[in-house]
């Protein structure tokens, strides 16, 4: 049968328009993109996870809109958009909106969500007004178009695309796609040669999207011959130029693949992973898939790199499959409408069951796009059998939807809630107890953080990353030991993994272990010359030892080039510029790193220390001050403001800090030293005497300490023990002018 509609009711003319009014159309959208942004709402404050961290806060490619050709380069180790340039373009124009802020990311998925409904509900309405179905679906199309869109948009199967920032290469590669087709449809009537060139500057941003719209020109030749056209050859004969333009997008398509190294960096491909177990483990997602369309619970954000190892595992999941890929087959000649359904979902599906992804076995955003030949199904099944009676039930189903929609959201509030559902629904995924490890361990909670990496590596005993952030856990808790081991065993695993030998060499430093550590952040260096953080750690190691100063503001000044947003960098170069007595240029550097962190006490104390002595002691009192507010227990900004107000004159305020500090810190010998020496001029010679003696017994080698008790020792009358302190000062400063001038005096005296 010839399905070529005729000029009269092809889309586009005015008996399509006259079916439904454009204020209909219009509310009709109106109250889809509400629902869309209600359903959403509470996603807009969701945190960055997973993949989201190297897409955005890790990609330097979005930080700056210009040149644009910057931008549609993403680096490859962002993984999610590598090879996406347009992607990758909207996600810039989200950073030069709120920066690392995640509202907006989400703001503009939410759009380009209800975007697609709009374009879904346009082509449904449009293809039930053809002819070949217009007698029975068209004088309700338009509220079966805005039916299945709402139920396809709100379904909670769509969060995962939808909530999680970086799957907006699924939604806006959907949205691409539908577009496509829409325009393709339109193409079939007047003005077909603008709607057919839409169609086609369509798939090419679909292709600069996600690789799956590598499909829409099969699925546009198919829909074409299914509503439009007679056969494949009619349609390909009617519309060469409409299958010639889509087919050239495949070539820019294979360009940008190849720019991943034809791998996803490894995360893609074949090679990445065992490709019969992968294709075996398809049919048991295909199964999951069909199964969530209809029963949306349990919904799980990583189903992990899960693989079925043999046929046997596989059948139970295979047979249903290949009967219904079966039917798929027969419907296509015997019921072709029926059939077109179906190779939407499987054609859809295909790429990413057929190229192994390794990362990933199954993800529920892959049904963004194959969802909608389900939900058409089932609306359209459901009108024709029950009539006007349908409508109760896909209300319900609509409403039932978008509760449930709001409630998944809420499991993307925060990264421990989202982790800690996907471990439970999934105890044997490595990777969820992985980064609930980590999610707890960003809490402070780093007994159960352990507990969490301890069985990841059960699971998984050969992920690198896993022991990498066992040792931070283990570091942090003081068992550093234990740590190192931990880092160790991570490069075993894979030699030159950069956070592992990160993470060692602060561990190293920590211990006082210098050298090991410097080397280590060389190695790191080498491996991953852009690492910001290594060459900051590297400064911090160099500017411990005496003479290296020059060279650890150089490895500063690096990371700073290569991150210049890197707090710790700022503070650690001004840390060594006031060591090498460039005052002006440290106080830049500690005014730098607040700005980055306004709470940062130790730079606020250390730029407060350094205005006082360049004679703004207003302003220096001002900045140890605020230290204080962010920090009340911070015992060195204690001490800084006491000696502040001591120079000050204003010793009672002195002595209240001093005290504070030692309340805080009790073997804080510099504290110890300068209220014994206060309480020693005051009078007060055995108080003062004692907290000078407790700076000696917590640093035996403080040669201040030791002049002062000799001054204490020396004004009691004691004037034997006074001379021995001031020759134990000699001996720690040779040459000190100070105890050489009290010995000299004591010596004279009579």
């Amino acid at each position: 049968m010839h399905r070529w509609v005729s000029p009269m009711s092809r889309p586009g003319s005015g008996s399509t328009l006259g079916s439904a009014s454009r204020n209909r159309v219009l509310l009709a959208a109106a109250v889809l993109a509400l629902a869309v942004a209600c359903a959403f709402s509470n996603a807009l404050r969701s945190p960055f996870v997973f993949d989201d961290l190297t897409a955005i806060p890790e990609n330097p490619s979005i930080r700056s809109m210009w040149p644009v050709w910057a931008t549609l380069r993403p680096p490859p180790q962002a993984t999610t958009v590598g090879g996406r340039p347009l992607a990758n373009l909207t996600l810039a124009l989200n950073y030069a909106v709120s920066g690392t802020d995640p509202w907006s990311y989400h703001a503009l998925n939410i759009l380009i969500h209800a975007l697609a409904g709009l374009a879904l509900l346009g082509l449904v309405r449009r293809t039930l007004l053809l002819a070949p179905l217009r007698e029975r679906f068209g004088r309700d199309a338009l509220a079966l178009g805005l039916a299945t869109a709402l139920l396809w948009a709100l379904h909670p199967l769509q969060t995962e695309s939808v909530t999680y920032v970086v799957q907006r290469v699924e939604s806006l590669a959907g949205l691409f796609y539908l577009v496509t087709l829409y325009c393709a449809l339109r193409g079939a009537g007047a003005g077909g040669g603008l709607w057919n060139a839409a169609a086609v500057a369509a798939c090419l941003a679909g292709v600069c999207t996600k690789e799956v719209v590598a499909t829409a020109p099969l699925v546009v030749l198919l829909y074409d011959r299914t509503f439009l056209s007679a056969s494949f050859r009619e349609a390909l004969g009617k519309r060469r130029g409409l299958y010639a333009g889509l087919a050239a997008t495949w070539l820019p398509l294979a360009g940008l693949v190849a720019t991943t190294g034809f791998s996803r960096g490894g995360s893609a491909g074949f090679g990445s992973a065992p490709a019969l177990a992968y294709w075996l483990t398809q049919f048991e997602a295909v199964s999951r898939y069909l199964r969530l369309s209809v029963f949306p619970s349990p919904l799980v954000f990583d189903y992990g790199t899960h693989l079925l190892r043999g046929a046997g595992a596989a059948l139970p999941f295979a047979l249903p499959v290949i009967a219904l890929a079966a039917a798929v087959a027969f419907a296509l000649r015997a019921l072709p409408r029926v059939g077109f359904l179906g190779a939407w979902f499987f054609v859809i599906l295909a790429p990413s069951g057929l190229v192994p992804v390794a990362t990933q076995t199954m993800a529920e955003h892959r049904m963004y796009l194959p969802l909608a030949a389900i939900v058409v199904g089932l609306v359209l099944g459901a009108y024709r059998l029950a009539g006007r009676w349908s409508w109760v039930l896909v209300a319900a189903c609509i409403l039932v939807s978008f509760m449930l929609t709001r409630s998944r959201n809420a499991d993307y509030a925060s990264t421990l809630s989202l982790w800690g559902d996907t471990a439970q629904k999934e105890p044997g995924n490595a990777r969820a107890h992985n980064n609930l490890g980590l999610a707890l361990f960003r809490l402070g909670r780093d007994a159960e953080a352990i507990s969490h990496y301890r069985t990841s590596i059960a699971i998984e005993p050969g992920d690198q990353g896993t022991h990498s952030n066992l040792g931070n856990a283990l570091d942090r808790l003081g068992r550093t030991d234990e740590a190192i081991a931990q880092y160790e065993s991570a490069l075993r695993i894979q030699p030159d993994f950069a956070p592992a030998l990160f993470n060692l060499a602060k561990a190293l430093y920590r211990q006082g272990r210098t050298e090991e550590a410097i080397a280590r952040y060389l190695e790191v260096i080498r491996v991953q010359p852009d690492y910001a953080e290594a060459y900051s750690g590297l400064g911090d190691a160099l500017e411990g030892l005496s003479g290296r100063g020059p060279e650890a503001i150089a490895r500063y000044e690096q990371a700073i080039r290569l991150k210049p947003d890197l707090t710790a960098a700022h503070y650690g170069l001004a840390v060594a510029l006031s060591a090498q007595g460039r005052s002006p240029e440290a106080i830049a550097e500690y005014e730098q790193a607040l700005a980055l962190r306004p709470d940062f006490a130790e730079a606020s104390t250390n730029l407060g220390v350094l205005l006082c002595a360049s004679g703004q002691v207003s302003e220096g009192t001002r900045r140890i001050e605020a230290a204080l507010q962010i920090n009340p227990d911070y015992a060195k900004a204690h001490y800084d403001l006491g000696n502040v107000l001591a120079q000050s004159g204003r010793i009672p305020e002195a002595v209240g800090h001093y005290q504070e500090a030692l309340r805080i810190d009790p073997n804080m010998a510099e504290a110890n030293n300068n209220l014994g020496m206060i309480l020693c001029r005051s009078g007060h010679i055995p108080e003062g005497l004692a907290h000078i003696e407790a700076a000696i017994r917590a640093k035996p080698d403080f040669a201040p300490a030791h002049f002062i008790r000799g001054l204490a020792l020396l004004q009691s009358g004691r004037r034997a023990e006074a001379s021995q302190e001031f020759e134990l000062v000699l001996k720690l400063r040779p040459n000190d002018p100070s105890a050489e001038k009290m010995l000299e005096m004591i010596r004279s005296a009579p």
